[in-house]
C-alpha cells in the first residue's frame, strides 16, 4: 500500500482567476520582459500569476466572518485564504470550515442557535465556501457516552442534524459527515495520518488536550489520549481551511498547527473559536447537558424557558478577578480556557442577549418598548439601573421563545423529527447506562478466510536501520515453539512502527526491513518458514477497519492510562506507546489464537499482563490463548554497562559485509579465558554451526577436535584446553558463512537490493543526524 500523507495543497499553486487592473506603467514593464518570460516559459518554467486585488466584498467577508470568533490565529492567514479561495476567485471548491460535534445527548441553544447562526455568517452565498459538519459519534464511544452504546450515539446525532434544520440554518453550503462512515471507507487515508500525528507528540502534550471532553488528566482512559489524535486527524483528513469549533478545543486545535511545522506542511488551518455561553447558574462558566437547568434547551417548552431565565443568575455589578483557581478531583477540566476575554459581570443572561439575539447581522433587542441595536447601551443601561433584572429576563425570555418556536413546531409536527426526540429523552431518562457487550466488535480474520483458527501467533520485531541476527534467531525460536498449533501466523506490526516512530515511520524504510528480515528466516531455516503464513499488520486492519479500531478504543476505554502505560512509559515519552500498545491487544482479538509467542522484555511483559487481564475481565466470549515465553540466547558480542555504549561492533547484523564485518566483529568480541557465563563465541558457534562443530588445531594444541553440542565445548573452554584464539577462529569462520548466505541471497533478488540500499541510505541518513 502506498503511504498516505496529510495534505499540504500550496496557496502558491492555486490558479486565481481575477487578475487586478494593471496600470499603463505596469503594462509597458510587463512587455519589456516579453523575451525572458518567453524564456521561462521555454525552460518549463511559469512565472506565478499576480495575487488578486483586495475588494470591498472580500472586506465585508473578512470583518462579518471574524465576528463569529472570539479569537482568530490568524488574521493575516484568513485574508490570504479569501484571496486565493473565497469570493470571486476560480477555486473550485472555495474554502472550507469544519467543527465536529459529539452526539451525546439533548442540544443546548449554544449548539443549536448560535451555530446555525455562525454558520449562517460563515456560508453567505457568494462566500465560496463550505461549512462541513464532522459527526463524531466514534468520538462519543471513547468519550464513553450514551454507554459507549454506537447505536443510540447515531440516533442522537440524526436528532441534532434535525435541530439545526428547524432552527434556520442555512443548509445550501452545509455538509455532514458522519465520523464512522468516512473513517471506515477511507481507512487507508485516515489512520496513517493519525499514525504520523501520534507520532510526533508525547503523552504530556496531548493530555494538555484533553480538557476538550471535559476530562482531568489524573482521570484519562487510554481512549481519551486518541481523541485528541482523531480530531487533530480529521482537520487533516476533511482538508479543513478553517477550524470553527468553541475556545474549549483551542488546544487540540493549536495541536493542528504544531503538527503542521513537526510534518512540514506550508499552509496551517486557521483557527476561528467561538465564544462559550456561560452556565445560568452562578459559576458557571460553560453550559451543562448534565444540569437541565444551566441552559436553554432547544427543545425546552415556553414554560421552561421563562423559569430557568427568571431563576438564571443576573449580576449587576462588576467584581476584579482575584486569578485565583482552585480544581478539586471532580472539577472543570480546563475552566480557564472557556474564555479569552476579561468579564468582570459574567452575566449569563446578558451574555445570551450579546451572543445569540444579537448574533444576526440587523437584529434588535427590545425592553419596555426601547429597540436596542447594539449590545453596550443594553449593558450600560442594565448597570445604571434603566433596566431592572425582570425587564431584562422578560426581553430576553420573548426573543428566546421567539428563536425556538420554529424548532418546537417542526418537533410537533414532523413524524421522524419527533420520534428521534422521543427516542433520545428516553434515553436521558435511562441515563449512561452501559451496554450489555455479548458481542464483541473486533476484527475477525478466521471468520474473513484470512487465518486458519486456533493458531500460533508470533510477532515481528519492530523495525530499524538493520535487522540484528539476535532479532532473526529469536524470531524463529517463537515460530518453533508451537506445540500444537495447526498453523503459525507471522505479523509484522507495520502500522505499529509508524505510530511508535521507529524508522522515522518511513513507510519504504519499515518494508525494506521486513523484507530483509523476512529473507533472513528464510536463509536460515527455509523448511519452517514454508508453512507460516505472514501477515502486515496493516493488510489485516484494512480487511476490517470498523471492527478493529472499535476493538482499540473499546480497550482503551476499559484501561486507564496509567494502566496502559505501565513502569516504563513517562509522560515525556511518545504518546504512539501507548497507542501500539493498545493495537497489540486488539491484533491479538482478531488473531483469536490458541497460543503466542512472546519474550521477557519489559514492553512484551506489559503487553501480555494487559492482555491476559482483558480477555479474563471482559472478553468472556473468547478463550484466551496460552502465553510462551520464549527466550533465544544473547548475541551480544560486547559487554556494556549501558545502551548509550553500543557500537556498531556491539553485535552482528543481517547486512553486515561479510569480508569486512565477519572477521573483525569476532576479533574484537569478549573472550576471557574460562569465563562461560558471557562467551560470545561459543553462543554464536552453536546458534549457526552445524550439528557438529570441528576446531581446527595444531598438533602441539591440541589437534583437531569435534564438539557436538554446547556442554562439551564450553567445559574444555573453562578448563582451558579450549584456547580462545582456536575457538575465535571457528566461530569466524562460521560467521562469515552465514553472511555470505545472506549476502548472497539478496544479490540474486532485485526487490531485496533495493531493500538493502534503502536500509542502508536510512543507516547512513541517522548516522549524520547523531553527528
Amino acid at each position: 500500500m502506498a503511504e498516505s500523507s496529510p495534505p499540504s495543497e500550496k496557496l502558491t499553486n492555486l490558479t486565481i482567476s481575477e487578475t487586478p487592473t494593471v496600470s499603463k506603467e505596469t503594462s509597458e514593464a510587463a512587455a519589456a520582459n516579453a523575451s525572458s518570460n518567453k524564456t521561462e516559459t521555454k525552460s518549463g518554467k511559469t512565472p506565478p500569476k499576480p495575487e488578486r486585488e483586495w475588494s470591498t466584498e472580500m472586506e465585508v467577508d473578512f470583518q462579518r466572518i471574524l465576528t463569529v470568533g472570539e479569537e482568530c490565529i490568524s488574521p493575516e492567514e484568513l485574508k490570504k485564504l479569501i484571496l486565493v479561495k473565497g469570493r470571486g476567485s476560480d477555486h473550485p471548491v472555495g474554502f472550507n470550515l469544519y467543527d465536529g460535534f459529539e452526539p451525546s445527548g439533548r442540544m443546548h441553544i449554544a449548539q443549536g442557535v448560535f451555530k446555525a447562526m455562525n454558520v449562517n455568517k460563515c456560508t453567505l452565498e457568494g462566500t465560496n465556501s463550505t461549512f462541513t459538519f464532522w459527526v463524531a459519534d466514534w468520538f462519543a464511544l471513547m468519550n464513553d457516552k450514551m454507554g459507549g452504546d454506537l447505536e443510540k450515539i447515531k440516533t442522537v446525532g440524526k436528532y441534532l442534524i434535525e435541530v439545526w434544520k428547524a432552527a434556520g440554518m442555512n443548509l445550501d453550503h452545509v455538509v455532514f459527515k458522519w465520523a464512522s462512515e468516512e473513517i471506515t471507507n477511507s481507512a487507508d487515508i485516515y489512520w496513517p495520518i493519525m499514525l504520523d500525528v501520534a507520532r510526533r507528540f508525547n503523552v504530556t502534550r496531548i493530555k494538555k488536550c484533553c480538557q476538550i471532553m471535559g476530562r482531568l488528566e489524573g482521570s484519562l482512559t487510554s481512549a481519551q489520549v486518541l481523541y485528541p489524535l482523531m480530531q487533530c486527524t480529521d482537520v487533516f483528513f476533511l482538508k479543513a481551511d478553517i477550524c470553527q469549533l468553541g475556545v474549549d478545543q483551542r488546544k487540540v486545535n493549536m495541536l493542528a498547527r504544531e503538527y503542521c511545522d513537526a510534518a512540514k506542511i506550508k499552509n496551517k488551518p486557521i483557527i476561528l473559536s467561538h465564544h462559550m455561553l456561560y452556565g445560568l447558574k452562578a459559576g458557571q462558566e460553560k453550559m451543562s447537558k448534565s444540569d437541565p437547568d444551566s441552559a436553554i434547551f432547544m427543545e425546552d417548552t415556553p414554560e421552561d424557558v421563562e423559569r430557568k431565565i427568571m431563576a438564571a443568575y443576573c449580576p449587576n455589578q462588576e467584581v476584579e478577578e482575584s486569578g485565583e483557581e482552585v480544581i478539586g478531583s471532580s472539577g472543570d477540566a480546563g475552566k480557564e480556557s472557556m474564555h479569552l476575554t476579561i468579564d468582570t459581570l459574567k452575566n449569563p443572561c446578558l451574555d445570551y442577549i450579546q451572543n445569540i439575539i444579537l448574533c444576526p447581522p440587523g437584529s434588535s433587542f427590545t425592553v419596555q418598548g426601547k429597540p436596542y441595536d447594539k449590545f453596550e447601551p443594553i449593558r450600560a443601561d442594565f448597570l445604571d439601573g434603566k433596566i431592572t433584572e425582570e425587564e431584562l429576563k422578560r426581553g430576553l425570555i420573548q426573543e428566546l421563545n421567539n428563536l425556538l418556536q420554529p424548532v418546537r413546531d417542526h418537533f410537533t409536527n414532523d413524524d421522524n423529527a419527533k420520534g428521534l426526540l422521543e427516542q433520545v429523552r428516553q434515553f436521558k431518562k435511562e441515563g449512561n447506562t452501559k451496554i450489555d457487550e455479548t458481542k464483541i466488535r473486533r476484527l475477525n480474520l478466521v471468520a474473513l478466510n484470512k487465518i486458519q483458527s486456533n493458531c500460533h501467533a508470533v510477532f515481528a520485531p519492530l523495525p530499524s536501520a538493520n535487522p540484528s541476527l539476535e532479532d532473526v534467531l529469536g524470531t524463529l525460536t517463537s515460530i518453533k515453539s508451537n506445540n500444537s498449533c495447526i498453523s503459525t501466523v507471522l505479523i509484522l506490526p507495520d502500522w505499529t512502527a509508524r505510530v511508535c516512530n521507529r524508522c522515522d515511520a518511513d513507510v519504504k524504510v519499515i518494508d525494506s526491513f521486513y523484507a530483509i528480515f523476512l529473507a533472513a528466516l528464510r536463509a536460515f531455516d527455509s523448511d519452517t518458514m514454508k508453512n507460516i503464513v505472514v501477515m502486515n499488520q496493516s493488510e489485516a486492519i484494512l480487511q476490517d477497519p470498523s471492527n478493529y479500531w472499535i476493538s482499540v478504543i473499546n480497550v482503551g476505554r476499559y484501561f486507564s492510562l496509567d494502566a496502559v502505560m505501565g513502569s516504563n512509559v513517562q509522560d515525556s515519552d511518545g504518546v504512539g506507546i501507548v497507542i501500539g500498545r493498545l493495537m497489540k491487544i486488539a491484533d491479538i482479538m482478531g488473531l483469536e489464537p490458541s497460543s503466542i509467542a512472546m519474550g521477557s522484555s519489559e514492553d512484551e511483559s506489559i503487553e501480555r499482563a494487559l492482555t491476559e487481564r482483558y480477555f479474563d475481565e471482559k472478553l468472556h466470549g473468547m478463550t484466551k490463548p496460552t502465553f510462551s515465553s520464549t527466550t533465544a540466547p544473547t548475541l551480544a558480542l560486547q559487554m556494556i554497562e549501558s545502551e548509550a555504549h553500543k557500537t556498531e561492533n556491539y553485535e552482528y547484523f543481517v547486512l553486515d559485509d561479510p569480508k569486512v564485518h565477519g572477521k573483525s566483529k569476532m576479533k574484537k568480541a569478549f573472550c576471557e579465558p574460562g569465563n562461560t557465563e558471557f562467551c560470545p563465541p561459543i553462543a554464536l558457534a552453536i546458534a549457526f554451526g552445524p550439528a557438529d562443530i570441528e576446531i581446527n588445531r595444531s598438533a602441539e594444541n591440541g589437534g583437531d577436535v569435534v564438539y557436538r553440542n554446547k556442554e562439551e565445548m564450553e567445559s574444555d573452554f573453562k578448563s582451558g584446553s579450549l584456547h580462545p584464539g582456536d575457538l575465535k577462529a571457528t566461530a569466524s569462520t562460521i560467521m562469515v558463512g552465514v553472511l555470505e548466505k545472506i549476502s548472497s541471497i539478496i544479490k540474486e533478488d532485485k526487490v531485496l537490493t533495493t531493500a538493502s540500499k534503502t536500509l542502508k541510505a536510512f543507516e547512513k541518513k541517522q548516522s549524520k543526524k547523531k553527528k
